[in-house]
């Protein structure tokens, strides 16, 4: 029974049944935290719903309105071009001690605060590998969040993998720069090394696997050693070997360099993104002008 966890009081409603929101109802009871029938998941298609209901055996509508309500713990996990309207859709339907956790990308908690009408919110900037449980989510809470909330926030986060709180929303955009967007830099120099492996005269299949179990197994090591990734990068390179003319190449590539232009202009896009958000925010909110009748002439 899940009846032991700080989620037992809690129900949880999952507005959105994808990827992402299918994977932490996946962790949550994989890891015994909470039962089938205290989560609703919630989406407009319905064959999405059904394929969860039938996999997990949790509750299902396709009313958002109607699970936030029956909700303590109200996860968004929707696409973030739909998530201005869920969140207009929402305003007034969540119980005034509910929390919001959002796991939308780029999406500012001043704007889904402004249209929740709803102040106790966590934001979130999880990546893919949480589909398989591995994931790296950063988050933030507002001061409305109760520290039972934020000690709920960080377990129903865990079901994706490992956590990190920080206390200033602008790390969000920093996070996405780095871990967010970071599978994708994995996986280019993982495709990158399978091509050159292929050249060498490998097939690809046995390229693919060797790759794909040399990221996966210097990563534990990086993981499990205590000792700086300089030193670990010298363990492999011996002065005037193959590792170390290969380095060089690297370094004269301004592989470093490059790698740290992307990620800063994965930041500015980031920050870019988050400001035009927080504009459409505030121009859905500013009322509307009538126009003005115009004055006919006396003839």
């Amino acid at each position: 029974m899940a009846g032991s966890s700080i989620l037992s009081d809690a129900p949880i409603a999952f507005i959105g049944a994808g990827a992402m929101g299918e994977a932490m109802i996946g962790g949550l009871l994989q890891r015994n935290l909470l039962e089938p029938e205290a989560i609703t998941a919630s989406d407009l298609d319905q064959e999405c719903l059904d394929g969860v209901q039938a996999q997990f055996g949790v509750r299902t509508t396709t009313g958002n309105r109607a699970a936030a309500r029956q909700a303590r713990i109200v996860v968004l996990s929707v696409k973030p071009q739909v998530l201005a309207a869920v969140c207009a859709d929402l305003n007034g339907s969540l119980r005034r001690n509910s929390l919001v956790i959002s796991i939308v990308a780029g999406a500012r908690i001043a704007s889904m605060s402004s249209s929740l009408g709803h102040s106790a919110i966590v934001r979130t900037m999880p990546n893919t590998p949480a589909q398989i449980g591995e994931g790296m989510t950063v988050w933030t809470a507002t001061e409305a969040v109760s520290d039972r909330q934020r000690a709920q926030a960080g377990v129903v986060l865990g079901a994706l993998g490992k956590q990190l709180y920080v206390n200033d929303e602008s790390f969000l955009d920093k996070a996405t720069a780095v871990s967010g967007s970071g599978p994708a830099y994995v996986f280019m120099l993982m495709e990158a090394l399978i091509d050159a492996a292929v050249h060498l005269g490998w097939s690809r299949s046995d390229a693919k696997e060797m790759v794909i179990q040399t990221v996966r197994g210097s990563a534990m090591f990086a993981e499990r050693s205590p000792v700086h990734l300089a030193e670990m990068r010298d363990m492999v390179t011996s002065p005037g070997g193959t590792t170390a003319d290969a380095i060089y190449q690297l370094d004269k590539g301004a592989f470093r360099t490059v790698l740290s232009k992307a990620v800063m202009a994965a930041h500015e896009r980031s920050v870019a993104l988050g400001e035009l958000d927080e504009a459409r925010s505030q121009a859905a909110k500013a009322p509307k002008r009538k126009p003005r009748a115009r004055a006919t002439k006396r003839r």
